[in-house]
């Protein structure tokens, strides 16, 4: 089984996911990084945790939101 955390502090960031086994971080990102200076403190976010070793992948919310494949059919 793969553990998987939310909201976990690694250095002086607050990572959506992580995952230790694959030393891979979660991002979801909503509209507000779409903004330069959000987009730039992001960069740097990401470039920081992978001097850690860690892998960054980050996803908006809305790729969460319409991945029908991911969605829970009612």
């Amino acid at each position: 089984m793969v553990k998987i955390l939310r909201q976990r502090v690694i250095d002086n960031f607050i990572v959506d996911f992580y995952c230790a086994k694959y030393k891979l971080v979660l991002e979801i990102d909503g509209s507000v990084h779409d903004l330069s200076e959000v987009s730039v403190r992001d960069e740097e976010k990401t470039k920081i945790l992978q001097e850690y070793g860690l892998r960054v992948i980050r996803i908006t919310n809305a790729e969460v939101d319409d991945d029908s494949e991911c969605s829970n059919p009612r």
